[in-house]
């Protein structure tokens, strides 16, 4: 197929697609799905091996949040029965992160929900930095608290973070839908700082809250001129008790599409798949691992996830291989100067004819978003037919009542 042999290409010289090719790949029909999953995992193999780099999550302060992202289990006014708690004290959640380590995770991401940090909390945040840190020297440490104010990165940074998220969710002319108490601006701005402050960018967006074709190649394309090195892929999970709770939009299938435009469009960065993939990827999450190269590991923020042992299994079986603590993740080109340092702020890829490129706060901490989801050789069109809405699976969402926060064991 002429379209998948063009974004092979482009992909393996790190060039960016037309928006038209990165709409056909949405477009592509349940025949022509094995040939897209075949086409982008060419790409993924080029940059990534058959390694699959595992992430684990731990929920600082759950609930009670001022913002009212709609998507969110921890949003302001939302009724779904979630636990809820205060800061965890730096032991505790260094005991939190060491049974993900345990299970094999090489990054931890330390989530809070707000809608910033004070720097008070920065504090808290970067004396658990600390404790993890001194029990494992070479972990990886995400932190994922909110808009940041000027300063705050660097002083994380210092504290021995490696990385920051904030997501960008979805495109900029539909983000008001969504949430009134901050902006698509304000995201994008706390990107920058944590750019500007030597800290690894992760950003992404969540499918599935009734975004068109349009919007999700118009984040997409806004991540990649952002150029974070790593970005979750989130499929919106219908918690009861939010607004969003009764939508239902993600087919497995449309879900392995939406992966495959994001490594069409960002070949050489992590591609994560994040919160969702049980709900909607459901049986089909090993074809995902042809895509994406890193997974959370065992539950999210405030629902349960896939068993952290039977996680490890898909990946054996599928014939990949989770990524060791003393590998690195990312291309040599993106982790020793030029295209991923971020020095001086180029992004990655020629960028020619892009319009925008490959960055959160509570509600899905470091990527997992909870509640939050070819071929042609034309441009497609707005009117082209929608994917077929997935039936409603409530029973497969189920909140998380273990680990962090509870006395019970955590599932990693």
């Amino acid at each position: 197929m002429d379209l998948l042999n063009t974004l092979v290409d482009k992909g393996l010289r790190r060039e960016t697609p037309t928006r038209a090719e990165a709409l056909a790949v949405l477009a592509t029909t349940d025949d022509e799905l094995l040939d897209v999953v075949a086409a982008a995992g060419k790409v993924r193999r080029h940059w990534f091996g058959r390694r699959v780099k595992l992430n684990y999550l731990v929920n600082l302060k759950s609930g009670l949040c001022p913002e009212d992202c709609s998507y969110c289990s921890q949003r302001l006014g939302s009724k779904a029965e979630i636990l809820k708690y205060t800061w965890l004290k730096p032991d505790e959640a260094s005991q939190a992160a060491a049974a993900g380590l345990a299970g094999g995770a090489k990054r931890v991401c330390l989530v809070a929900s707000g809608r910033g940090p004070t720097d008070r909390d920065v504090d808290r945040v970067s004396d658990t930095i600390k404790a993890i840190k001194e029990r494992h020297e070479d972990v990886e440490v995400c932190a994922c608290l909110g808009l940041l104010s000027d300063g705050q990165a660097e002083r994380l940074r210092e504290a021995g973070a490696d990385a920051y998220n904030h997501n960008l969710n979805t495109s900029e002319s539909t983000y008001g839908d969504i949430t009134t108490t901050h902006t698509y601006a304000d995201r994008v701005d706390t990107v920058r700082k944590a750019h500007a402050a030597g800290l690894s960018a992760c950003s992404g967006l969540i499918a599935g809250m009734g975004e068109t074709d349009e919007d999700l190649v118009d984040v997409v394309f806004s991540l990649r001129e952002l150029d974070p090195d790593s970005v979750p892929v989130n499929f919106l999970i219908p918690f009861e008790g939010t607004p969003l709770a009764k939508e239902w939009n993600l087919t497995p299938q449309r879900c392995l599409r939406i992966l495959a435009m994001v490594r069409f469009v960002c070949p050489d960065v992590e591609v994560r798949i994040a919160g969702g993939r049980e709900v909607h990827l459901r049986t089909m999450q090993p074809l995902a691992l042809h895509l994406a190269n890193s997974v959370f590991l065992g539950d999210y923020l405030t629902s349960e996830g896939q068993a952290g042992k039977a996680d490890l299994e898909m990946i054996a079986d599928a014939g990949f291989e989770v990524e060791g603590a003393g590998e690195v993740t990312l291309p040599e080109h993106r982790t020793g100067g030029g295209c991923g340092s971020h020095a001086g702020g180029g992004a990655c890829g020629s960028h020619e004819g892009a319009e925008a490129g490959c960055g959160s706060h509570e509600g899905g901490g470091c990527g997992s978003h909870e509640g939050g989801g070819v071929c042609g050789t034309a441009p497609v069109s707005a009117a082209a037919p929608a994917a077929t809405a997935d039936e409603p699976r409530p029973d497969l969402v189920a909140v998380r009542r273990r680990g962090a926060g509870t006395d019970l064991a955590p599932n990693a």
